[in-house]
C-alpha cells in the first residue's frame, strides 16, 4: 500500500489564484460580452527587453552549431550571469557577495518553497500577515504548520499582523521564531521597511540564531532612498539571511523563468545537538541533486538585462508599471478609498468600503465593474477587509479600470 504525504490533505481546497480563475471563468461563461480587466494575478504584460530577445536569438543559433552547442550547464548558473548579477545588483551597493554564494534558479516561487528542504520540520515558522500564500502552503506540505483553525490560522505558525493600525510594520515575535519570512517591498500590501526597521529584524535573528528568508523580488521598484535594496545592506545580515531575487517582475521573465538565491557562506543552521552546519553547503547539495539548471538560452537573456541597452529597457518597463500604480493609487484615493502601496511596488492595497469582506468586494468589482482584483483574506487573516490590485496591466486597461471605478456605488 503506497502511503501519501498526508500534509497535502490539510491544504484548503484550492490555491488562491486558482479560485480566482474559477470565479472569473464562471462569470465570463455567463456573461461572454463582458470586457474584463484583470488587475488580480501579478503577471506582467510588457514584452521582454529587446536586448534579451536579441540575446535569446543569438543563443538559439549557438545551439544549432557543434562548436557552440551547450548541454548540461553548471546547476548553480553560468559564470557570465552569476558575475553580472554580483556586479550590478550587489557591488553597486558596496556588498561583497561571492560567486559560490549565488544560485541561479527558475523562480523565486520555487526557491522560497524549496528552501524548506534543508530546514528541519521542528522549526517554528513566523510570517507577516497578510503574506504570499506560497510561504504558508509549502510549510503545510512539509508538516511544519500544524492544523488550520477556524480563525484561518495554522496553529504551529506564528502570525505577525500587518494592518493600517500598525502602519504595516510587523512587531517582533513574543514567542520562539526559528524561520522568519520577510518580503519587502511587500507582496501583497506594497509597503516597505526602512533600513532602521529591517535592522531590528537582523539583530533579533542574530540574538536568537534565527534565519530570515528575505524575498526581494520587487527590489527594482524601490523609489525611496531609505528603503534597502538588499537585506545585506544591514550589518550582520549575511550571518542570518537568505535572499531571493527574480527577473520575473523586473524584466518580464514570468514565462521564461529565471531568478537567483543568495546563501552566504557564513550563514549557519544547527543540528539537534547544537552543532553548526553551513546552509550554503546544504543548499548547494540540494540544488545540484534536484535541479539541472536554468537553460543556457534563458541565462543569456537574463545576462542581457545588465547590458547598457538592457538596463535602459528594464528601467523603462518598471517606470511603465510604476506609472500604472500611480494612476490606480490616485484614482482610488479620489474615490475616497483608503489606499496603500504603489510607490515602491507594483501592488496597491485598498481597504474595502463600508465594511465589505474581501470576497464581497471582489465579487462586486467583477460583476458590476468587470474588474478582477485579489481578495486580501486570501493572503491571510489580517488581509480580511482589503483587496490587492496590480499595476501589471496595460496603460489603456489601467486608465479604463480607474474610469470604471468612478462608478462605484456601494450602499
Amino acid at each position: 500500500m503506497a502511503l501519501i504525504n498526508e500534509n497535502y490533505t490539510k491544504l484548503p481546497g484550492s490555491y488562491l489564484f486558482s479560485e480566482i480563475a474559477r470565479k472569473v471563468n464562471e462569470f465570463k461563461a455567463a456573461t461572454p460580452a463582458a470586457n474584463i480587466i484583470r488587475l488580480g494575478i501579478g503577471d506582467v504584460t510588457k514584452p521582454l527587453p529587446e536586448a534579451s530577445i536579441e540575446a535569446l536569438h543569438k543563443a538559439v543559433d549557438e545551439m544549432a552549431s557543434n562548436e557552440t552547442f551547450r548541454g548540461y550547464g553548471p546547476e548553480q548558473g553560468y559564470d557570465f550571469l552569476v558575475n553580472s548579477i554580483i556586479e550590478n545588483d550587489y557591488k553597486i551597493y558596496g556588498l561583497d557577495i561571492q560567486p559560490n554564494e549565488l544560485f541561479v534558479s527558475d523562480g523565486s516561487k520555487s526557491d522560497t518553497g524549496n528552501i524548506g528542504d534543508i530546514l528541519g520540520t521542528d522549526n517554528i515558522i513566523t510570517i507577516t500577515d497578510p503574506v504570499y500564500p506560497v510561504y504558508v502552503d509549502t510549510n503545510v506540505m512539509a508538516g511544519r504548520a500544524g492544523d488550520l483553525g477556524n480563525d484561518g490560522k495554522w496553529n504551529k505558525i506564528v502570525y505577525l499582523p500587518c494592518t493600517s493600525e500598525n502602519e504595516f510594520v510587523p512587531s517582533l515575535p513574543t514567542s520562539k521564531a526559528d524561520i522568519i519570512y520577510l518580503c519587502y517591498p511587500n507582496n501583497p500590501t506594497g509597503t516597505t521597511l526602512t533600513k532602521e526597521q529591517l535592522k531590528i529584524w537582523v539583530d533579533y535573528a542574530i540574538k536568537n540564531k534565527s534565519i530570515i528568508l528575505f524575498d526581494g523580488a520587487y527590489e527594482a521598484y524601490i523609489t525611496e532612498d531609505n528603503v534597502p535594496h538588499s537585506i545585506y545592506e544591514i550589518e550582520g545580515a549575511k550571518k542570518v539571511a537568505i535572499e531571493f531575487r527574480s527577473f520575473s517582475k523586473t524584466a518580464g521573465f514570468t514565462g521564461t523563468r529565471c531568478a537567483y538565491t543568495v546563501v552566504p557562506k557564513e550563514l549557519m543552521g544547527y543540528t539537534s545537538k547544537g552543532e553548526a552546519v553551513s546552509l550554503n553547503k546544504l543548499w548547494n547539495r540540494r540544488h545540484t541533486t534536484k535541479f539541472n539548471g536554468v537553460p543556457y538560452i534563458i541565462q543569456r537573456a537574463a545576462e542581457a538585462c545588465y547590458s547598457p541597452e538592457g538596463k535602459k529597457q528594464v528601467k523603462a518597463t518598471i517606470e511603465y508599471y510604476l506609472n500604472n500604480a500611480k494612476i490606480i493609487r490616485e484614482g482610488l484615493s479620489a474615490q475616497g478609498l483608503k489606499v496603500y502601496g504603489g510607490i515602491n511596488s507594483p501592488y496597491i492595497w485598498v481597504k474595502t468600503p463600508n465594511g465589505m469582506t474581501s470576497w464581497e468586494f471582489f465579487d462586486y468589482l467583477l460583476h458590476e465593474l468587470n474588474i478582477v482584483g485579489t481578495p486580501g483574506v486570501g493572503f491571510g487573516p489580517s488581509g480580511e477587509g482589503y483587496l490587492r490590485l496590480t499595476a501589471f496591466g496595460s496603460l489603456e486597461n489601467t486608465i479604463e479600470a480607474i474610469s470604471r471605478l468612478k462608478n462605484i456605488s456601494i450602499k
